[in-house]
């Protein structure tokens, strides 16, 4: 009976597997752009008296010098079906690699980085809830330590995590919890693997999945490196006491190491979905570190926690880079902004869903 029961098991893991394998990502929806191209942006979606919302904070322009940060929001109604500007986020200055999430009917945006004439930049502490229904904002507690290029994930549409990320010096291992009900912070399991920023990933249930980014390497009598890392780990949040997360290592996706992939969770598919990034680690301006021009990787990636295996998934149109997240909208996801191939900053936004191929 032992026997029969594995091979039984067995064959339903092959059976999902094939069924995973059949799956292929496609726009399914022509979108309005932004009004203008943005990159390196914020990007959330957030339900409010039924309607649903998207809302991209701040960026970088088509110009991608420190002139081009800017504070910018614009908003999506579901009804209307177009965007509108709301108010600049707080700070009277620009910003970049901010993080965005939803709780409730409020949108929370958290720190990012500016930059001055001289190319120095400053992780910013601030964090801000954003009513979409009336475009104005509210302050809230400031991130106890200040990061930028972090991971945002929501639990329990109450609590937000703050995975690892930059703060001005070098990249932190933190796991800052912020509860959006007391307006309170506390930190949580740090991360186990290099600390880094640019990452991306997603929860599902009470599992954080996320992989990759840029971590840092000492070099004798030389700068610092700034390295691509494909380190990828799941953290199970403890349902009775929430800073506890217990992190476990994960295989590496195919393929080499991304950089600022769009990614999130998907409770449906019980799965993290992955979209674009480069495969060569960048600036903000889309210039490689190591000096060379950054492009897109084009495809899409699928982490089943059910089977503790990946995916990799096709995808049609052009590659894009250099995104904040993978946002929820109308039983699919999309990117908003983002640099395609020559760094352009675009003003696209795309509608993807996952279907099976041949369908």
């Amino acid at each position: 009976m032992r026997n029969l029961a594995l091979t039984l098991s067995l064959i339903l893991v092959v059976a999902i597997l094939l069924d995973m394998n059949k799956l292929r990502m496609t726009r399914t929806a022509s979108m309005p752009p932004l009004p203008v191209p943005v990159t390196n942006n914020a990007v959330a979606s957030v339900t409010a008296q039924g309607r649903e919302f998207v809302v991209s904070f701040a960026g970088l322009g088509e110009g991608k010098s420190y002139e081009d940060t800017h504070a910018r929001t614009f908003v999506l109604d579901s009804n209307a079906m177009q965007w509108r500007e709301a108010s600049p986020v707080p700070g009277d200055v620009g910003r970049i690699a901010a993080a965005a999430i939803a709780v409730g009917e409020r949108a929370f945006v958290f720190g990012g980085y500016t930059v001055a004439d001289d190319g120095s930049e400053v992780s910013t502490r601030w964090v801000h809830a954003f009513d979409p229904l009336s475009g104005e904002f509210e302050e809230r507690q400031p991130i106890p330590v200040p990061v930028d290029d972090a991971l945002a994930v929501s639990y329990e549409d109450r609590y937000i995590y703050l995975i690892s990320g930059w703060h001005d010096f070098g990249n932190v291992n933190l796991v800052q919890r912020y509860d959006a009900e007391n307006d309170s912070w506390a930190q949580a399991t740090p991360t186990p693997g290099h600390a880094v920023f640019g990452h991306a990933g997603g929860i599902v249930g009470n599992t954080i999945v996320y992989c990759d980014g840029v971590a840092i390497e000492p070099q004798t009598g030389r700068k610092r490196a700034f390295v691509a890392n494909n380190e990828c780990f799941a953290g199970i949040i403890d349902r009775d006491e929430g800073r506890s997360i217990d992190w476990r290592r994960l295989a590496p996706h195919p393929g080499r190491p991304r950089y600022r992939m769009a990614a999130t969770g998907s409770i449906e598919h019980g799965a993290v979905l992955f979209v674009g990034g480069s495969e060569n680690p960048y600036n903000f301006d889309g210039i490689g570190y190591d000096g060379e021009a950054s492009s897109p990787a084009a495809g899409a990636l699928m982490f089943s926690l059910e089977n503790d295996s990946w995916l990799e998934v096709g995808i049609g149109g052009p590659a894009t880079m250099d995104h904040r997240g993978l946002v929820p909208f109308q039983r699919g996801w999309l990117t908003i902004g983002g640099m395609l191939d020559g760094q352009r900053v675009t003003d696209t936004v795309s509608s993807l869903s996952l279907e099976e191929a041949g369908d």
